[in-house]
């Protein structure tokens, strides 16, 4: 039995389950998550699953479906609206339910989190602000008398643009008047 106040009807520790759910989302094991997370969510830890399962969608799955968190959102949404009474052993379990299938069968990517471990945790490198963005909207690009011309094609550059434009021409990434 599990000491966790919200977790006590189960015969399975609370954190083991919940990891258990986690490891089998990420290694594609569809009964084993369906089983950890069910028994988490019919003794009492549902909103705790949920939790989980959002953080699930950014950790495991993150760049391989960049919406992948927002499904998952709107699927707990979806839970949070169904009358109480109908969300664990009603209508509301499907939502619960398919958002853990859509986790298990997503495309798994963890840049998301490695990035974060990267960038936020541990001692941090001294940088140069990059030439490009010391442009008309900075003081030092001002000082530098740096102006729109320079702005357009440096401080506006787009990389991985996608489509045309009609405002905007490869030169000037700004459509002439004339």
């Amino acid at each position: 039995m599990s000491g966790t106040p919200w977790f006590v009807q189960s015969q399975y520790d609370f954190f083991e389950c919940i990891s258990a759910t986690q490891k089998c989302i990420r290694r594609g094991d569809e009964d084993g998550a369906l089983f950890w997370a069910t028994e988490l969510f019919l003794h009492g830890a549902a909103a705790q699953v949920w939790s989980r399962l959002v953080i699930i969608a950014s950790e495991d799955v993150g760049a391989a479906d960049p919406v992948m968190h927002m499904k998952i959102t709107l699927l707990r949404h979806g839970w949070l609206e169904t009358p109480v009474d109908q969300r664990i052993n009603g209508k509301g379990r499907l939502f619960f339910v398919q958002a853990v299938l859509m986790l298990v069968r997503a495309p798994k990517s963890r840049c998301v989190d490695n990035a974060g471990i990267f960038y936020c945790e541990g001692p941090r490198p001294v940088r140069e602000i990059p030439d490009f963005a010391l442009d008309k909207h900075t003081k030092r690009g001002k000082e530098l008398g740096r102006g729109w011309e320079h702005f357009f094609t440096e401080g506006a550059r787009l990389e991985n643009e996608i489509g045309n434009d009609p405002y905007c021409d490869e030169a000037t990434n700004i459509r002439s008047r004339s």
